[in-house]
């Protein structure tokens, strides 16, 4: 189990079931059922591909409805299947924009209620706003979990230095592998002894680690606070790998980053970027920036918080491309902006946790 203060953040790990504190102490059962709904693509499931790609043993299938064009590999099951296998809540997995849920979901939240599962969500659309969802709850003596609620009045910045490192991964746009990013680093320094904390500041993050702040639930004014309680003052050599959200760029969702890079007063920046996208996600008459461009936006407003800020490396998600295209365009970005480049999930973090190390 994740065993969690929701003062501070300690907590340690087994299997069997996740503690997640919302509000009061509050227990989300697993394993889970994975609902992708009708995702109309696979980036649209990214909650669920997050757990399944860092916490598989709590992923027991998934469940889709006509239309999903998302696809996590998993074996696909009705709910009375998934019950057998030991399944016992049911995570929508979906990130839709606006975060709602549509009137096709509820037929299949219903059902999964009456099955006898838990609900599990980080939409804004709140499980708990739902009336209908909340009477058969109790009616079924089962429970809708929200992560996506903030359980602590977090301070206004203060921007005051704190003890410790901290690294930020910054991106040309949204759902471009920063949280991924942050992840695979905080696990290869834990194999190789370092002192490190992955700190979660959204849905994804929150469901996979059992901790952290929903950033883009805070009120506005208090958003960089919450990151300044969230990384708190810590040994030299640790460091926090802070999950990113949004984008600089991304004029939907650039007040988060903003939070983010004065809040955790980063002393590390990683650029993260898609190569493949051919516009912003959900924007298509909006662009993507090019790195150089994250590079010198992003470090700029770093500096106003930490003038000894750093870029240190690039993460590219190669998903999307086949293995020697991938290499090929990680060279290439290295020599055009002369940092270490790698896509931390198919090939390994190690080049973005030596970078750090050289950092200490």
């Amino acid at each position: 189990m994740i065993v969690f203060n929701t003062k501070r953040k300690t907590f340690k790990n087994q299997s069997d079931i996740l503690l997640l504190a919302i509000g009061d102490k509050k227990v989300i059962p697993t394993p889970y059922l994975l609902f992708l709904g009708d995702a109309p693509d696979q980036l649209s499931a990214k909650v669920a591909q997050g757990i399944k790609d860092w916490r598989p043993e709590h992923a027991v299938g998934q469940i889709r409805m006509p239309g999903c064009n998302a696809d996590l590999g998993l074996e696909d099951l009705t709910l009375e299947q998934a019950f057998e296998k030991g399944a016992r809540t049911m995570v929508i997995g979906v990130a839709n924009r606006g975060g709602y849920i549509s009137e096709a979901w509820k037929a299949v939240l219903i059902e999964a209620l009456n099955t006898g599962f838990d609900l599990a969500s980080g939409l804004h659309n709140l499980l708990r706003d739902e009336r209908d969802l909340v009477e058969l709850a109790e009616q079924n003596g089962r429970k809708l979990h929200d992560v996506r609620v903030p359980t602590v009045e977090y301070p206004i910045a203060n921007g005051k230095n704190r003890t410790g490192k901290r690294c930020l991964a910054v991106g040309t746009d949204c759902s471009a592998g920063k949280m991924y990013t942050a992840l695979a680093i905080d696990k290869l320094m834990q194999a190789r002894g370092m002192k490190s904390t992955f700190r979660a500041t959204g849905q994804t993050g929150i469901l996979i680690t059992g901790d952290g702040v929903p950033l883009d639930a805070v009120i506005a004014d208090f958003m960089a606070g919450s990151i300044e309680y969230l990384t708190p003052h810590n040994d030299p050599d640790h460091w926090d790998l802070i999950e990113g959200q949004g984008s600089l760029f991304h004029v939907s969702y650039s007040g988060v980053t903003m939070a983010l890079i004065h809040g955790g007063q980063p002393d590390a920046l990683i650029l993260c970027h898609e190569p493949t996208r051919k516009h912003m996600r959900g924007l298509p008459e909006y662009s993507l920036p090019g790195l150089k461009d994250l590079n010198d936006t992003a470090l700029h407003l770093a500096k106003v918080a930490n003038p000894n800020c750093k870029v240190i490396g690039i993460s590219i998600n190669t998903k999307n491309m086949k293995e020697e295209e991938a290499k090929s365009y990680l060279l290439s970005q290295e020599k055009e902006l002369n940092l270490p480049a790698t896509d931390p999930f198919r090939f390994g973090a190690d080049k973005l946790v030596d970078a750090l190390k050289d950092l200490n």
